[in-house]
């Protein structure tokens, strides 16, 4: 829709026109009497919702716009008609000046993306501002360089340029191919492992592949295999390789990157993994070449990690995550790899401090699970993220053996609980912790309180156990968490009034936007004129996946792959999943930044953001992606056949 322009409409109160420019750079640094005479000349137009006001290569531009009061995009689009967005402008921002100054058409697309108002200041006059206010000239001579902007816009045209590589960070640029050093040596499964040793010796390597008899890589062996596996028990160094080899070999695609492999790596708690080219394997990629191309690996926090023999050595090296975590964020890492290194680091952690603990209390009457849920269940943890956890071990055989589990699961639970405390991660305000002994059980009572929720679904109990359907296994017997996920997906399959209440809860959270599309924010507290990102604007998105996956029969807990699995399987229209994914990962990615700022001014990291300190941009995107939540609340409504009045 194209505006009708309303030539010479005379604002009618200059003094409101200079009033607003007083407070806008950098008309606020001209003198009163030359605001006056520049307001007596603006015209004043209205924009409804979608008018393209100018268009790119084809509108004259004879005014320079000062936006009062809505919101614009602007965009280019090539020769194939492929559209980029290049920015969002709101309240006090200009456009059409860059094309004033240099007396041509208007280089790009301006869309009203809201009724807007704007100034309009002739050519004329804003031209002679430049002429005698050097100040005020530099401010846009500095922002537009004439050169620089016109070969950016016109390679644009002519190629669409591929979207960046996250930032310059070589982990997410350099593909494992380019890491190997060399082809793969390889040995027989039959030869010893003297013979093993003295290769790697030779040619100064840490490890060889083992090809069987039928020419397929079926292991490796590595020098830290010889010593914990020959040595270190004594075996006479005549033993065949294949009796001491790691099998099977844990391999990665030659195109994957870096920082790839380093999560494969660290998530198996391994040094080597073979780099696989289609069917063959053409050489293996260490630790070490990850540490030699990135300094700021984690993997020396990875190392002292799993080094460590005493549990209050671990309370410092957890401080250390965000310092790990911190090059990833300002590199430009998307929030998703970010949310998936913290993880593997803190699961590292808990995983040292529960074999630590332990060791100290002796092993444990019966076999048990360390469950995560919560953020932690959904492997999405930001800095210092609440506990959430509980435990779940095998029913006694009797009474006695009753007695003694419950003792010690009390004393290792609240140990801990308190060890975790002192690596910095705070307490579950609602005590959904395994010091709790509700939530520290057997596992046919963890059944019944899945049964309960499921089968009797009482709205409040619903509400307050939404917490425990984000659970995944963490820690020791394995087994019996992934039982208790396949007793919840059985449960789950066919109850419809029990995904009806979880569905109506996802309506409890609305978009934190005015009806005039403004940000809602607290209006007075500890965070006022702030709004809290996590309960505001993420809740949403997690209780929309989870209910659709639990309906749907997805047992991935992570929001971003839920809804990848709802959309690869055509359980949500592809259009709503790439605008929810793009909202979601924004919205995190704001979290993040907004974390890290706090921390570095010495404060503790939170929710809370302050819309006035984002950017046009930012505060355009950030009200697309709430406005996605209304979507996911509409399809919700209609799958559920809910009447919400």
């Amino acid at each position: 829709m194209f505006g009708q322009k309303k030539e010479g409409l005379q604002a009618h109160d200059p003094d409101m026109v200079v009033d607003f420019l007083q407070g806008v750079l950098p008309f606020k640094d001209l003198e009163h009497s030359t605001l006056v005479n520049l307001a007596k000349n603006a015209n004043v137009d209205f924009y409804p919702k979608g008018t393209r006001v100018l268009t790119q290569d084809v509108s004259e531009v004879n005014y320079v716009y000062l936006i009062q009061k809505g919101g614009v995009k602007i965009y280019l689009q090539d020769q194939a008609g492929e559209i980029s967005l290049k920015d969002y402008r709101g309240e006090g921002s200009v456009f059409g000046a860059l094309a004033v100054i240099r007396g041509s058409r208007s280089s790009m697309t301006v869309e009203a993306v809201e009724d807007t108002f704007c100034f309009l200041f002739p050519k004329k006059s804003f031209l002679e501002l430049l002429k005698t206010h050097p100040g005020f000239a530099q401010h846009y001579l500095k922002v537009f360089s004439r050169d620089y902007v016109q070969k950016s816009l016109d390679e644009l045209r002519k190629e669409r340029l591929t979207p960046k590589t996250e930032g310059s960070l070589y982990l997410f640029t350099v593909k494992v191919n380019d890491v190997i050093r060399r082809k793969p040596e390889i040995i027989t499964p039959v030869q010893s492992v003297q013979q093993a040793a003295q290769r790697m010796s030779d040619l100064g390597i840490g490890s060889l592949l083992i090809r069987n008899e039928y020419g397929k890589v079926s292991g490796i062996i590595t020098d830290k295999d010889i010593r914990s596996k020959v040595v270190a028990k004594g075996l006479p160094y005549s033993t065949e390789v294949e009796k001491v080899m790691s099998s099977p070999i844990k391999t990665i695609s030659a195109q994957r990157v870096c920082f790839d492999a380093l999560l494969d790596m660290m998530s198996n708690r391994i040094h080597h993994l073979a780099v696989q080219d289609e069917d063959r394997i053409i050489g293996v990629i260490t630790s070490h070449d990850i540490l030699v191309l990135q300094g700021e690996s984690p993997v020396y926090l990875f190392k002292e990690i799993m080094h460590q023999n005493r549990i209050e050595r671990l309370y410092e090296l957890s401080l250390k995550v965000p310092l790990v975590v911190r090059p990833l964020i300002e590199e430009g890492a998307k929030a998703n790899n970010i949310t998936r290194m913290i993880t593997i680091l803190n699961d590292l952690i808990l995983t040292r401090l529960l074999t630590l603990l332990q060791e100290q209390l002796g092993p444990p009457p019966v076999p048990f699970c360390w469950l995560l849920m919560g953020s932690e269940g959904r492997k999405e943890q930001t800095f210092r993220t609440d506990q959430d956890n509980a435990l779940v071990y095998q029913d006694p055989e009797n009474e006695e053996q009753k007695q003694k589990a419950e003792k010690y699961f009390e004393t290792f639970g609240e140990e801990a609980i308190n060890h975790l405390v002192k690596c910095g991660y705070p307490l579950c305000q609602g005590g959904n912790m395994a010091s709790n002994p509700k939530w520290r059980q057997p596992l046919s009572v963890w059944k019944q309180y899945f049964s309960r929720w499921v089968n009797r679904p009482e709205p409040q109990e619903v509400l307050n156990s939404t917490i425990f359907f984000d659970f995944r296994p963490a820690y020791g017997d394995m087994v019996l968490g992934q039982e208790l996920k396949d007793e919840l997906q059985s449960l789950v399959k066919g109850k419809d009034m029990f995904l009806r209440y979880l569905a109506q809860d996802c309506f409890r959270t609305k978009p934190p936007l005015s009806f005039f599309k403004n940000f809602i924010v607290d209006r007075d507290g500890e965070h006022k004129n702030r709004l809290d990102l996590k309960a505001r604007g993420l809740v949403p998105f997690w209780d929309f996946a989870r209910v659709m996956a639990l309906k749907h029969g997805i047992m991935e807990t992570n929001t971003l792959e839920r809804l990848e699995m709802l959309d690869r399987e055509g359980h949500m229209p592809h259009n709503l999943f790439v605008r929810a994914r793009e909202s979601y990962e924004f919205q995190m990615q704001l979290r993040f930044v907004n974390q890290l700022k706090l921390m570095e001014a010495g404060e503790q990291p939170h929710n809370y953001i302050d819309p006035a300190e984002l950017s046009d941009l930012e505060k355009q995107t950030l009200k697309g992606a709430f406005s996605v939540i209304s979507n996911l609340q509409s399809f919700l409504k209609e799958t559920f056949k809910l009447n919400m009045g």
